[in-house]
């Protein structure tokens, strides 16, 4: 409910010690034109009516952008960042002509809802958030023991018993930098806020929401370059994240926005040819997943290693499941795969 990331060695900050770098939700890069650089938690228009503030993460792609959008009653603040500003929302907002009028959140993945707290407090303004998109942030964020939750979920899918022990301790320790908007305006898809379009664009998020208007598309983590959004498998979720995936990617390809903002790297500026090329390389991935399946029984985990090989921490091997697991799922719902297990273990085989 929250794979791989592309930058393995993130920044140990604070409480994350070097251990813990690598926590992110993305995966494999397509290649695309290289990254933007970043000025941290400096409003930048991106085109008129429309800034990027960036905030740095301590792992993962190693930053995060938010986007202010310009409205006649002020401006709509997108997503928040992790929560871990040295800089405060008061002093990034201060560098804005107007007040901020609503916050709006794409998903529930910390580094975009973990901030809502703050940014709330700082501007007085309401936070909208998907219905579902706020169940599951209740459910993950909100609750004492999804640690222990989810590493019984990847004991069952082969997760060797110490690595998920290292998953309940690490998961402890990031929950603590969370701190979401409790109870706020709920929102559906068909919904508007302030003349934006909001579109559920399932996949990388059970509830990921984004905003369309004028050609131009509020991304999330739904449309990425250069890395693409991990698309993984997580317990009390959807259970085909990869089909929901396949189904947004060509709502977009369809919709041919003139642009796409995204929640990290580049702007797209052709984004239904991205959607089609991250299509693509899904296909590729269901390929490789097929392949490495035989007669004898392989778990997600076991698949994972064919996929992400095998030099991967704790953490990142956590998301590297989760992927496999998304696509073996896939691969099951295709009949090119089938299930199975002894009721302690799941388990998958060649069709």
């Amino acid at each position: 409910m929250y794979g791989l990331s592309d930058h393995p060695n993130g920044m140990p900050w604070t409480r994350f010690s070097a251990e813990r770098q690598g926590s992110s939700r993305y995966s494999t890069c397509i290649p695309v034109p290289k990254l933007i650089e970043h000025t941290f938690a400096t409003p930048h228009e991106v085109e008129p009516g429309i800034l990027r503030v960036t905030l740095p993460l301590p792992s993962g792609p190693r930053h995060v952008h938010c986007f202010l959008l310009r409205g006649g009653d002020g401006w709509t603040l997108v997503d928040t960042g992790l929560g871990l500003l040295e800089t405060t929302w008061e002093d990034v907002l201060a560098q804005v002509d107007g007040p901020v009028a609503r916050i709006f959140i794409t998903h529930m993945h910390p580094d975009h809802v973990g901030g809502a707290k703050a940014a709330a407090r700082a501007t007085g303004a309401p936070v909208f958030q998907g219905r579902l998109d706020y169940a599951q942030c209740e459910q993950v964020w909100g609750s004492s023991d999804w640690p222990e939750r989810i590493a019984d979920w990847f004991l069952l899918n082969g997760v060797p018993p110490a690595v998920a022990e290292e998953l309940i301790e690490s998961g402890h320790v990031f929950a603590d930098f969370v701190h979401f908007a409790w109870n706020p305006t709920l929102v559906e898809p068909g919904d508007a806020i302030d003349g934006w379009d909001i579109l559920a664009s399932p996949g990388h998020a059970d509830g990921h929401l984004c905003l369309h208007r004028d050609g131009v598309l509020i991304a999330g983590d739904t449309l990425l370059a250069p890395i693409t959004p991990a698309i993984g498998l997580y317990p009390e979720s959807r259970p085909d994240p990869l089909a929901d995936y396949a189904e947004t990617l060509r709502m977009i390809a369809e919709l041919d926005p003139r642009v796409s903002y995204g929640g990290h790297g580049d702007t797209i500026d052709e984004p239904a040819a991205r959607a089609l090329a991250i299509l693509d390389h899904h296909e590729e991935r269901l390929d490789k997943t097929e392949a490495a399946l035989g007669t004898e029984p392989s778990t997600g985990y076991d698949i994972s290693h064919a996929l992400f090989g095998n030099g991967l921490s704790a953490i990142q091997r956590r998301f590297a499941v989760a992927e496999a697991l998304s696509h073996l799922e896939r691969l099951v719902a295709l009949g090119r795969a089938r299930r199975g297990g002894d009721g302690r273990t799941v388990s998958y085989t060649a069709a």
